[in-house]
């Protein structure tokens, strides 16, 4: 094995270029300038993308670990520098984006005697993360880097945190070179497998649902083989979006109560059964026309993954792609005809795009939310992202925007972070550098981040925001309202105009009152090529509709 050697910054980049790594994600501080040496002398040169919050830095080490399924790498100073980051590293543990987060630390040879910003990191990281752990020496440096990274990116996927004593930082050092190699793939078991056949088949209404570790895993045309093999109808949450593309007749996304009412059952690949599903419980007495709940199966690529709290008929874990192939060759043949089922939830489906057309060309005034979407949806292209950063707002968005290609799509996820918008749009565009990249913001998230199109402007990342501004926390204002008949601290300025925000710190951007303007106003916005906010102004009384509080 070849060996690498310089100072721990130098070793610690050269380990996360052979896994793949081209961006690191921070904010100037002096725990960590060794990384930046590290990245300035690299040949090439490792883009260094600096921002003005940590928050933003990990937030968008996290998006770049889902969008391009490679560890997103965010360099932290030392203290609060680090604790800036641990939302977004909790966010990358809950849905399972792989990254490393690198912190600095106070000097070992000063510890315990009141440096600067000497905190031991590890206790209040580690409950957040995958793996964290001190490098104590520099040579550590490379070994421990290169565990870090395949940690990283292995089933299940999340985030690593890793930090170096300032004084050790700058020592030198040698260790092996990495070879970033691929991670081993865990193997099914068969007979999980046979068992999970035998029920699909036996099944008389049959529902595949596909989340995130689907795209994570690397397995989206096992996915699609699946669905379009046996006629399964196929709902999708977080990155999962966009394996079946937008008005795929087995995407049945506009007729999710009848489909996980009625379904015999549901098979659950590569998402927790958490709140967004129900806990894992699907029809019973109050909504299947039989009565009966649904038989369920979890599908995991690890172990770990697998539900403990719910009832189940089977599960399997361990490489998606080979699980859902191995589904497709043990099922064919002995499926029953399922055509009824998937076309009456089809007939579902038009019925609901019918209703829903009546709000995506709403003349309301003030503008329905909706129409937002009835306006953006025509105007994204097959390859755009689109990342949401708020709470009602978005929950539209999961209504209305249906990706056509995966890998397309960023949500807070199973953790409801709020703020992490600004950071997945920097992301996005350095990733998909010529997609269009459209990031929708609530007026309550933009709060968390706003400032982080300054970031946007000083690397010239051009990005459409697109803000449903009600003046309210609107996730919050409903619900209490509904609880106890009156809200408060639920409410923002009315009409702030962040767009002129966006306008002093050097991008671009507009209001919008006037429903009709909405469209002129967007293809004005992609066609900038800079920074631009449409602030559309919205009613606050027209809530997304919604059945729990996910509680």
């Amino acid at each position: 094995m070849s060996e690498i050697s310089g100072h721990s910054g130098e070793m610690a980049v050269s380990v996360a270029r052979a896994h793949g790594v081209e961006t690191m994600f921070t904010l100037s501080g002096a725990h960590v300038f060794p990384m930046y040496d590290g990245a300035v002398k690299a040949e090439p040169p490792m883009r260094l993308l600096d921002v003005r919050h940590e928050q933003t830095a990990a937030f968008a080490a996290e998006a770049t670990g889902k969008l391009t399924r490679v560890p997103g790498l965010a360099v932290l100073t030392a203290g609060p520098g680090v604790t800036n980051g641990i939302s977004a590293i909790a966010q990358a543990q809950f849905a399972g984006s792989p990254m490393v987060v690198v912190g600095g630390r106070a000097p070992a040879n000063r510890w315990g005697s009141g440096a600067l910003q000497e905190i031991d990191h590890l206790p209040i990281v580690s409950p957040v993360a995958k793996q964290a752990r001190t490098l104590h020496t520099a040579a550590e440096v490379a070994a421990g880097f290169d565990d870090a990274f395949t940690v990283a990116r292995s089933s299940h996927r999340g985030p690593v945190y890793v930090d170096i004593p300032m004084d050790e930082f700058f020592n030198s050092g040698s260790g092996p070179a990495s070879a970033g190699a691929p991670t081993t793939v865990v193997e099914p078991d068969a007979d999980d497998v046979a068992r999970t056949a035998g029920l699909l088949a036996d099944s008389h209404h049959p529902l595949l649902i596909l989340g995130t570790d689907v795209w994570a895993d690397h397995a989206e045309d096992a996915a699609l083989r699946l669905v379009e093999s046996l006629g399964i109808p196929t709902l999708t949450n977080g990155m999962g979006r966009g394996l079946l593309p937008g008005g795929h007749p087995l995407l049945v996304t506009k007729a999710r109560g009848a489909a996980i009412n009625g379904a015999d059952l549901v098979i659950v690949v590569g998402t927790p059964l958490d709140f967004r599903l129900g806990y894992g419980i699907f029809g019973g007495p109050d909504k299947n026309p039989d009565g009966a709940f649904a038989k369920v199966v979890h599908v995991a690529d690890s172990p770990g993954q697998l539900a403990a709290h719910a009832e189940l008929a089977a599960s399997v874990a361990g490489d998606l792609s080979t699980i859902l192939d191995g589904l497709v060759v043990a099922v064919q043949g002995r499926t029953r005809d399922w055509s009824g089922w998937a076309a009456g939830l089809a007939d579902v489906v038009l019925a609901t795009a019918a209703r829903d057309s009546e709000l995506l060309t709403a003349e309301a005034d003030p503008i329905h939310p909706a129409r937002i979407y009835g306006e953006l949806v025509p105007r994204l292209a097959d390859d755009a992202v689109v990342i949401g950063d708020g709470g009602d707002f978005v929950s539209f968005a999961g209504k209305f925007v249906e990706p056509k290609r995966p890998g397309g799509w960023l949500d807070p996820g199973p953790y409801g972070c709020l703020g992490a918008g600004l950071g997945a749009a920097i992301a996005a565009r350095l990733a998909r550098p010529s997609a269009q990249v459209a990031l929708l913001l609530g007026d309550g998230a933009a709060g968390f981040s706003l400032m982080d199109v300054d970031t946007l402007v000083r690397h010239d990342l051009p990005v459409v925001m697109v803000m449903g501004n009600n003046s309210a926390w609107g996730l919050e204002k409903g619900p209490m309202q509904m609880l106890y008949g009156y809200d408060v601290a639920a409410d923002l300025a009315e009409q702030t105009a962040y767009h002129e925000v966006v306008k002093a710190l050097g991008g671009a951007g507009e209001k919008v009152t006037d429903p009709a303007q909405i469209g002129p106003a967007l293809d004005r916005a992609f066609d900038s090529g800079v920074p631009y906010l449409v602030n559309i102004i919205t009613d606050v009384n027209a809530a997304y509709p919604r059945s729990t509080f996910g509680i």
